[in-house]
This record gives structure tokens, sequence and C-alpha cells, in this order.
């Protein structure tokens, strides 16, 4: 029986804190990040960065995205730290994150400890060329076309509260 599809960072572990250089206190990079096979059938991989604690972890009333990538070829096995446009595998393409801007934007959660979940989507299909689509959008996209999926939780509590954005 084959292995169900993983989702790991040598950086943290699942359920532990996110080191302060993939957030906006430090250097602001994606994190490295890794998985093994994926299932029979895959043709891309989808991978959907998003905090559903915003704004106050006791109170959430949306789920901010950080990062959306699709695309993915199903060879690949890992993202690199840092990972970035010039540096994404060819053929990857990137949705807008809740900034509005393409690209990884690291925690900066307003108040408390908030998780960040990172989900990859071993999908049937590539997709079309959806521009810069949204989270909603990318979510819409993928429906019906998921063989499987995978998270990784890291948790970031500010450390110098006064800092925002």
């Amino acid at each position: 029986m084959p292995k169900p599809l993983q989702i790991t960072s040598p950086r943290f572990q699942d359920g532990e804190p996110i080191p302060i250089a993939f957030t906006a206190e430090g250097e602001d990079k994606a994190p490295p990040l890794q998985w093994g096979e994926v299932p029979h059938g895959t043709r891309s991989l989808a991978l959907v960065v998003e905090d559903p604690d915003a704004p106050d972890p006791r109170h959430p009333q949306r789920t901010w995205c950080h990062w959306l990538l699709y695309n993915i070829p199903p060879g690949t096995r890992n993202l690199p730290e840092g990972a970035s446009r010039d540096t994404l595998p060819q053929g990857v393409r990137e949705g807008l994150n809740d900034w509005h801007r393409a690209g990884y934007g690291g925690p900066c959660p307003p108040i408390g400890r908030h998780r960040y979940i990172y989900r990859l989507y071993a999908l049937d299909t590539v997709l079309p060329d959806l521009g810069s689509p949204t989270r909603a959008q990318l979510l819409a996209a993928i429906q019906g076309h998921v063989l499987a999926e995978a998270q990784l939780i890291g948790t970031y509590e500010k450390t110098h509260p006064h800092v925002s954005a």
C-alpha cells in the first residue's frame, strides 16, 4: 500500500514554532519544504500556505493567505529555503497572497500565537494558466482534481508585538 502524501520542513516540526527567519520579523523568506512520493496519476502539485487564526486566534474572522503555488511538476520533491519566482521549478505558477502580491509572505500575526498551515495537494491535472489567482480561485480550480492532500502546521507569535505589517 502506498504511503500517504506527507509534507515536512527540515527547519521546524509539525505543530512547532516557525523560526524567525521565515517571518516578517526576520528575513521573510520561505522555509524549505520537502515531500516524498506522490500518488499514482499525479500530474501536478499545488501549495497553499494559510493562517486560519486571523486576526486574533481567540476570535478568528478569516483565513489569511501567505503563499500560493500551482503546477508544481509531479517529480518535484522539495522547495528550497527562500524559494522565489527565480528559483521555483520550471512551469510553477504563483497566485496572489492576501497582501495582493505573488510570492511568499511570512507570518506577521497582529496578536497571539497563530497556526500556519502548509497544504500540499496532489492533482490529477495540470491547471490552465489562471493568471494570478486568489486562494479562493485556486481552491475552486482544484476542486474535483485532488488525489491526496498533506499538511504541515507551524506556529508563530511575534516577539515584538508593536511591529505590524
